[in-house]
């Protein structure tokens, strides 16, 4: 139907119109593939200038003719015949004198004014050409589709009751706070995979074990498709140097000593604990298995360290760890947020 409607077009419309969404279409597609790297997308853009070639030699080709049209037949054989003809002796005539105030007559018949064939083409390249930057920019200036992938928002825990823990004075953070603070936009490109997504975030109330629910222990957790990051604060008694002494008898590895914005920090790494649940029927999961290794990085709370700690973790499915580099500047960002 829509083909029909276009060859209903004149010629001078409807080959502009052509040109105009070919050469929009196939610029677009081309700059997608070779973003993409998709080999389909570059044939299809590839089809879409080859249509549009076709159809400007076409329009050059009816310029040249409207330019310099070739003789009509009739035409030719009225030359050829007056050609063919002896040449006969031919009397001078006198001339006539025009009569004064006579001139020539007004043909009674005025020559059809021609199309403008270049007004028309003008026209319509403009009027589909603002069609084709319109299309072009729209995703620039249009809100994004709803169809695209937003970023995990943090759960709102506001009507969910404290641990007595969180209510002593200074009050300890909460979990709330703490994932608003790591959810940051820029916390994919601090993990150096920019573009990413987070795909979940969460945060919890928790308190220490082994202490009788007196010790608070908030926790928030991001993840992306690569990393996933997860902050806690401990609220105990117990300092950098208690902790490191600690994680020489524990199963940490690679522990080493620091300072991040004038604190006591460590880093240590130590392998995540994987659990499996089984949702079925049976209700029962699998056993707890070893999960991926984390790279841990635990700041004192306060610079005089009289005692607990924000600890910073990142792992990955895969195994893979970012540099302690990035773990740092991710402490340099979350902590003067959180405060403290």
């Amino acid at each position: 139907m829509l083909g029909f409607l276009l060859r209903l077009l004149p010629f001078w419309v409807r080959e502009p119109l052509f040109i105009v969404l070919g050469s929009v279409l196939g610029v677009r597609i081309m700059y997608l593939a070779v973003r993409d790297h998709d080999r389909v997308a570059a044939g299809l853009g590839t089809v879409f200038l080859v249509f549009t070639a076709i159809r400007v030699h076409t329009v050059v080709q009816a310029l040249r003719a409207r330019r310099n049209p070739s003789p009509a037949v009739s035409e030719d054989g009225a030359a050829v015949d007056a050609a063919a003809q002896p040449q006969q002796h031919v009397q001078p005539q006198p001339e006539h004198q025009p009569q004064a105030g006579t001139g020539p007559r007004p043909s009674s018949n005025p020559p059809e004014k021609d199309h403008n064939a270049w007004g028309q083409a003008v026209a319509a390249v403009a009027l589909f050409g603002a069609l084709g930057a319109a299309l072009w920019l729209a995703p620039r200036f249009m809100p994004s589709d709803s169809n695209s992938p937003q970023p995990a928002s943090c759960s709102d825990g506001e009507h969910e009751e404290l641990p007595k823990a969180y209510k002593e004075k200074p009050r300890p953070v909460t979990g709330e706070e703490l994932c608003k603070a790591l959810n940051r936009p820029d916390l994919a490109e601090l993990l150096g995979t920019p573009g990413e997504t987070a795909t979940t975030a969460s945060g919890t109330n928790n308190t220490a074990p082994l202490t009788d629910g007196k010790v608070a222990q908030p926790e928030a957790e991001v993840a992306f498709d690569t990393y996933t990051v997860n902050v806690s604060a401990t609220y105990n008694k117990m300092s950098t140097d208690q902790n490191v002494k600690l994680m020489k008898f524990g199963n940490e590895t690679d522990i080493r000593t620091l300072k991040v914005l004038g604190r006591p920090a460590v880093l240590s790494s130590d392998h995540t604990m994987k659990i499996e649940i089984d949702l079925g029927s049976g209700g029962s999961g699998g056993p707890v298995e070893q999960g991926p290794l984390a790279r841990t990085l635990s700041v004192a709370l306060e610079r005089d360290d009289r005692g607990g700690s924000y600890d910073i973790s990142v792992w990955s499915t895969s195994g893979a760890l970012p540099d302690d580099s990035v773990l740092v500047g991710i402490a340099e960002k979350l902590l003067p947020a959180i405060g403290g």
